[in-house]
């Protein structure tokens, strides 16, 4: 490949447009590096799912999901933050500058990358899957809760997420029920006992779903159960929420920084082995996966970007650090 011009090469590159993301975006801004953020397939991330927000810092009242984000987002451009839509293909970290492919076909180059690509919402694997996602299947009740105004759904999952679904979803459905494959929840004390104080959420335990069911013309009607001692029974519902956790958006990455069995990076920190490429947000983090801990890392790898191109001698000067901090 011929030599790159050097004002082709951008100085950062933040992979997500989550608050992990658009926070390394406003301090990234403030430091004069103009950061160019992609901003993936899931624009905002799975925070601008998130109908409410109650523990975001600052918001003693709450705030919508999308709501945050859009805020966020504001600020960093404020400060010169840039935005691309499409999505990145792939990364190699092996050149210098790093190079990041979108969408299949524009090759960007970038002295340094904040990956902050988050999570995508796990399926189950069954048959047919793909086929009704849309068609009475989905993964993000904020979204879709208000069809299912007045029937009856079913939500998957027994965490925090599965709860806050099941909740939400009593704003439109008649019935909710919550599918759970052991006898309690993982969610904390305080979304069990909001889900518990529901009438119309009612709980169905050590079950895992054995496949979906199916009108004639393809949409679904239902799932099949199955217990522990081997019985099965059929649960008719209009809907179906999957809450049964995320996969890290790693695929791009596979085989260039170390990473666990499932996929998460594991960073010291918000550092890599390799000079120049820092991690935040959901992307590292299958422990906290909130908004406040997303943000903090998005804050700590734009510092430590900062601190890399100047000690590299990448930039003329890290005007607007000392305010940024």
């Amino acid at each position: 490949m011929a030599d790159l011009d050097t004002t082709d090469v951008e100085q950062v590159i933040i992979l997500g447009s989550g608050v992990a993301g658009l926070t390394a975006a406003v301090y990234t801004a403030r430091g004069n590096l103009r950061p160019l953020v992609i901003e993936g397939g899931e624009p905002g991330g799975q925070l601008s799912l998130t109908s409410t927000v109650e523990n975001f810092p600052g918001f003693p009242d709450g705030i919508g999901g999308l709501d945050l984000i859009q805020a966020i987002r504001r600020q960093a451009e404020r400060f010169g933050a840039r935005y691309r839509g499409g999505e990145v293909t792939r990364v190699d970290l092996g050149v210098r500058p790093f190079l990041v492919e979108l969408d299949g076909s524009e090759e960007l180059r970038a002295h340094s990358l904040i990956i902050a690509t988050g999570a995508r919402a796990r399926l189950l694997g069954l048959e047919g899957e793909d086929e009704i996602l849309g068609r009475g299947l989905s993964t993000c009740a904020t979204c879709d809760g208000a069809f299912f105004k007045g029937r009856t759904v079913a939500v998957v999952g027994g965490g925090d997420s599965a709860m806050e679904d099941a909740i939400y979803l009593t704003r439109f459905a008649r019935q909710v029920h919550v599918v759970h494959r052991r006898d309690r929840l993982r969610a904390s004390k305080i979304m069990q006992d909001r889900a518990f104080q529901k009438e119309s959420i009612a709980f169905h335990w050590n079950r895992v779903v054995e496949s979906y069911l199916r009108t004639p013309d393809g949409r679904l009607r239902g799932l099949a159960l199955k217990g522990p001692d081997g019985t099965r029974e059929e649960l008719e519902v209009d809907g179906v929420f999957l809450a049964i956790g995320h996969i890290p958006n790693t695929d791009m990455l596979r085989g260039q920084l170390p990473a666990d069995a499932d996929g998460y990076l594991t960073p010291r920190g918000v550092l890599t082995d390799i000079p120049g490429v820092f991690v935040a947000g959901d992307v590292a983090d299958r422990r906290y996966q909130q908004a406040a801990t997303a943000a903090g890392t998005g804050c700590a790898a734009a510092m430590e970007a900062e601190d890399y191109l100047e000690a590299a001698g990448l930039v003329e000067t890290a005007a607007g650090a000392a305010s940024a901090r």
